[in-house]
């Protein structure tokens, strides 16, 4: 009977190469965020159509049987009693569910709109706006650039849906469609900050540092897609320097903003700058 010796390197699992390993642990950890987010969606777009559901069958038994808006607080109870660990059931969002299926009234639309954003943001925009269209606009706008419940509050505030896409300009004389149009869709009429205060003696300078101690609230209303390149920003050209006040760089329109600040009111000779 003869005995073989398992040579050394045998005993030892092959290492993989570290590079191609740890390429291989962060796509593993973006599939596992892509199901998360995945799942999150779904899990609100549920919650939401649930919360319709409700809505539409309270208005139905109000309308079939007559009952008053008291049946919701006695309902809240009821569920209450029942599901005491449970929350969202109560009479204050019952009745958001019910004024959410009364705004909404057709299903397929609130799975395709209102079902992508969440119901806190639906709540938001139940309190403050009667038009469907309206709304709509700022669910578009809140799928399409993932804003926040705050964001959401402070482009209602400002009226985005009356400024966005109202400032004139030149675009569809100097650029070739599609580009205008994107062009002009980014822009709103007025722009509306809120910088430091600042008093009457205030120079250009002041302004520009005023905006920027507050940058995060200066890009919110600049929109999407800009990115701040820098202030006081050196330029040569043909041997002359001149500084920009802000340079931003628009990532959907793949080209740079110059925004020259002024605190005068608004003169001809500014446009041909």
């Amino acid at each position: 009977m003869s005995v073989r010796r398992k040579s050394a390197s045998s005993r030892f699992v092959q290492q993989p190469a570290a590079q191609f390993y740890d390429r291989f642990v962060e796509s593993i950890k973006q599939r596992i965020r892509t199901v998360q987010i995945k799942a999150a969606l779904a899990a609100n777009a549920q919650l939401v159509l649930h919360y319709w559901e409700i809505g539409r069958d309270i208005l139905a038994s109000q309308k079939r049987e007559g009952w008053g808006a008291k049946v919701i607080d006695r309902l809240a109870n009821d569920l209450q009693r029942e599901f005491p660990k449970l929350s969202g059931y109560s009479a204050r969002n019952l009745k958001y569910m019910r004024a959410f299926a009364e705004a909404w009234p057709d299903s397929e639309i609130v799975q395709q709109l209102a079902a992508q954003i969440p119901w806190g943001q639906n709540c938001v925009l139940l309190d403050r706006l009667r038009d469907a269209a309206t709304r709509a606009f700022y669910i578009r706008k809140t799928v399409e650039h993932g804003w926040s419940r705050s964001v959401l509050i402070h482009q209602l505030d400002t009226d985005l849906h009356k400024r966005l896409g109202k400032a004139p300009s030149n675009f569809a004389l100097t650029l070739p469609s599609p580009q205008s149009d994107l062009a002009r869709e980014i822009l709103k009429d007025p722009y509306i900050f809120k910088p430091a205060p600042l008093d009457e003696s205030a120079t250009e300078r002041a302004l520009e540092k005023a905006l920027l101690d507050r940058l995060k609230d200066f890009l919110i209303e600049m929109g999407a897609g800009f990115a701040f390149v820098g202030n006081q920003y050196r330029l040569e050209v043909n041997g002359d320097e001149f500084f920009l006040d802000l340079l931003f760089y628009h990532t959907r329109l793949h080209c740079y903003v110059v925004i020259d600040l002024k605190i005068v009111d608004f003169e001809p000779e500014f446009a041909g700058k």
